[in-house]
């Protein structure tokens, strides 16, 4: 089992489908993985100021971004996962699907770095396909 936390910084609200959702894409994603044991995740919604100061700090980027995943080597907790509200909404209008769908992905993709996978070492189609299989299995679909 993997219990997702979910909190949000001051001026962010999400919806409790959105919660709700996020639920289900971590039992997915544990199911896909085949993971053993019980782990919690942090998912912190926050705006473009405050996710570009973490990406300015910790990846040397002065620039917001969608997401940013921060593993934990600890026993029981998976790791930090930020999504910024803001981006999530601009790149939905840009790719043509929901902002519902928008922050799916972000949460699989998210969740998937803190698994290990990077798209950056590995070759970006590995990481792709595990994300649609996820948000496929799921009825997420885009457009």
């Amino acid at each position: 089992m993997l219990y997702p936390i979910i909190e949000v910084i001051e001026g962010i609200e999400i919806s409790g489908e959105i919660e709700e959702l996020i639920n289900k894409i971590c039992q997915q994603v544990v199911k896909e993985e085949e993971i053993k044991g019980e782990y919690e995740v942090n998912i912190i919604f926050v705006d473009d100021p405050f996710i570009k100061n973490l990406n300015s700090r910790f990846r040397g980027k002065d620039c917001p971004t969608d997401v940013l995943s921060f593993p934990f080597d600890t026993p029981e907790f998976l790791g930090e996962i930020y999504i910024s509200l803001e981006t999530a909404k601009k790149q939905a209008e840009e790719y043509n699907h929901t902002l519902t769908r928008e922050i799916a992905f972000l949460t699989v993709h998210g969740l998937l770095h803190l698994l290990g996978y990077d798209h950056k070492e590995e070759p970006n189609e590995v990481m792709r396909v595990k994300e649609e299989k996820i948000l496929t299995s799921l009825g997420i679909v885009r457009g």
